[in-house]
């Protein structure tokens, strides 16, 4: 009986021991996960363009970003993605395509400002989950009741360019 419950014993403390070691290990791979840089950077910097050519009223520049975005986009590799990150992509992809398409295909700065909002809708739920490396900023435009996102904290906007420059505010900061 003694032998039993020494041997029962023994083996409570090696199950105990085995999962220790493994939430060690999950937590350390999750930690290691969090600190890589996001595998859609490329992604966003794009979107970070083509929002600058907007600010500039710049049409011809704006198509041209939105292609790089497209290429961008096509270069993903869904399987290299953090898991928070891949269920979202996989949510907006359509979305992003389609509207950096729209985008990319139009000279109509109007119509060009108009898709941007649906763009910046798709990337901020992008951009919160890959919780990135440097700051973000949610800004929103009440006359054009639209949002984007920026590297700067300084408002900037792409709906209007220089006839409304500084119009809007921060919304979120995203770390």
């Amino acid at each position: 009986m003694k032998n039993a419950i020494t041997a029962v014993l023994a083996a409570i403390t090696i199950v105990l021991s085995v999962n220790t070691i493994s939430a060690k290990e999950l937590k350390a791979q999750i930690t290691t996960e969090e600190v890589q840089d996001s595998k859609l950077k490329p992604v966003f910097d794009e979107y970070f363009a083509m929002k600058d050519a907007l600010i500039k009223s710049d049409a011809k520049t704006t198509s041209a970003k939105a292609k790089d975005l497209l290429t961008a986009i096509g270069a993903v590799k869904m399987d290299q993605l953090k898991t928070a990150e891949h269920g979202v992509w996989m949510k907006v992809m359509k979305k992003i395509t389609a509207d950096a398409k729209a985008i990319s295909s139009n000279q109509d700065l109007k119509k060009q400002r108009e898709t941007f909002k649906s763009l910046s809708k798709s990337t901020y739920e992008l951009i919160k989950a890959s919780n990135p490396a440097e700051t973000v900023y949610y800004q929103y435009c009440p006359m054009a009741d639209a949002n984007w996102l920026s590297k700067e904290k300084a408002v900037k906007n792409p709906y209007y360019g220089a006839s409304m420059l500084t119009c809007g505010n921060v919304v979120e900061t995203i770390k």
